[in-house]
C-alpha cells in the first residue's frame, strides 16, 4: 500500500494568459485583417493560437504552438479552392436550371469534406503542438475515419437522429484515441447511452426550469467530457476529473455576460482568458506516469489545409 501511494504523481494544469495582452493581439489582428481584405487571417489565427497555447502550462512548463501564418495561408488557399469549386458548381447548376441537382450535390459535397477537414485539422493542430519540446501527434487514418463517419451518419439518419449521441461519442473516441503526446496515448471511455441520457435529461430540465438548470447541465457535460479522458504510458495511467460545480458555471457565465454587455463586446479578450483559466483550474489529474520519461515519437506535419477547411465549416477541434 505504501508503494502504491508513493507512485502517485502530482499534476497541475494552469492558464496564465491575460485579457489586456490578448486584447492587444486581437485588435492588431483585426486591423491587419481588415486592411489586407482578409488575407492576414491565417497569420492572425496563428498568433492567437501561439498566445493561448503558450499561456497554458502543465506542472509549470508551458505548451507551445509552432504553426505559422505561412503554413495556414497555403492551407487557406487550398481550402478556398475546394469550397470555391463546390459553390461554383452550385451556381452553375442554378444558371443551367438544375437547381435540385445542384442542391443535392452541394450537401453531399459538404458532408464528404467534413471527415477530411476533421482529420486534417487534428493532424495539423496536434503535430504543431509541443510540451517540454515533445511533439504531440494524431495517428488516425483518413480513409478509416471517412468510412466510420458515414457509417455513423447512416445510423443517425435511419434512427431519425437518435443515434447522434452515439455518433458524437464514437467520433470523440476515435479522434482522441489516436492522439499522442510523445509516447503517451490519450484514451476516451465515454459511452453513447450515458451521453444520450445526459443530454436528453439536461435539455428537458433546462426547458422546465426556464433555463435555470442549464448551468448544472453544462457542469454535467463538462464532467462527462473530462472524467472519461485519461492518458496511458507503459501500463501506467493519468485520470482526468472535473471539480466544477453548477454554481461555478453560473458565476462564470454571468460575469462573462456582464463583461460583454457593458463593454459592448470589447471585453471578449477578458472573457476568453478567464474562461480558459476556469477550464484548466477545474481539471484535476491523478496517476502514476512519470512525465520526465516521455519520449519523442511523433513526426512533424505542416499541411494546414484541414485546419482551414474546419474554419470554413465552423468546426471546433474536439
Amino acid at each position: 500500500m505504501e508503494n502504491e501511494i508513493s507512485d502517485v504523481k502530482d499534476y497541475k494544469l494552469s492558464f496564465h494568459g491575460e485579457g489586456k495582452t490578448f486584447f492587444g493581439i486581437i485588435i492588431v489582428n483585426w486591423l491587419l485583417t481588415v486592411i489586407t481584405l482578409g488575407f492576414y487571417y491565417p497569420w492572425a489565427k496563428a498568433k492567437q493560437l501561439q498566445y493561448m497555447y503558450g499561456s497554458t502550462a502543465l506542472n509549470g512548463d508551458r505548451f507551445a504552438f509552432h504553426g505559422t501564418g505561412k503554413e495556414m495561408f497555403v492551407g487557406y488557399l487550398k481550402a478556398l479552392f475546394i469550397f470555391g469549386l463546390i459553390y461554383g458548381i452550385l451556381i452553375l447548376s442554378v444558371y443551367f436550371d438544375y437547381l435540385y441537382a445542384g442542391i443535392i450535390f452541394f450537401y453531399f459535397a459538404i458532408f464528404a469534406v467534413l471527415p477530411f477537414a476533421i482529420h486534417g485539422s487534428y493532424r495539423y493542430r496536434f503535430s504543431r503542438t509541443s510540451w517540454r519540446g515533445i511533439r504531440f501527434g494524431y495517428r488516425g487514418e483518413r480513409n478509416e475515419l471517412f468510412v466510420n463517419f458515414f457509417k455513423w451518419i447512416f445510423f443517425t439518419v435511419i434512427t431519425l437522429g437518435f443515434y447522434s449521441s452515439w455518433m458524437e461519442i464514437n467520433l470523440r473516441k476515435y479522434l482522441l484515441g489516436n492522439v499522442r503526446g510523445g509516447d503517451v496515448a490519450f484514451k476516451y471511455d465515454g459511452k453513447g447511452v450515458d451521453y444520450f441520457v445526459l443530454t436528453l435529461g439536461g435539455s428537458i430540465l433546462t426547458m422546465l426550469t426556464l433555463g435555470i438548470y442549464s448551468f448544472w447541465y453544462y457542469k454535467n457535460l463538462f464532467a462527462f467530457y473530462v472524467d472519461n479522458l485519461s492518458l496511458e504510458k507503459d501500463g501506467k495511467e493519468v485520470q482526468m476529473k472535473s471539480t466544477a460545480t453548477g454554481g461555478d458555471f453560473f458565476k462564470l457565465f454571468m460575469l462573462n455576460l456582464l463583461i460583454l454587455v457593458f463593454t459592448l463586446g470589447l471585453g471578449y479578450a477578458w472573457v476568453a482568458t478567464r474562461t480558459m483559466d476556469f477550464v484548466f483550474s477545474k481539471i484535476q489529474m491523478e496517476g502514476d506516469i512519470d512525465l520526465d520519461t516521455i519520449l519523442q515519437t511523433e513526426a512533424d506535419y505542416t499541411d494546414a489545409t484541414g485546419e482551414d477547411m474546419s474554419d470554413f465549416l465552423n468546426i471546433d477541434i474536439i
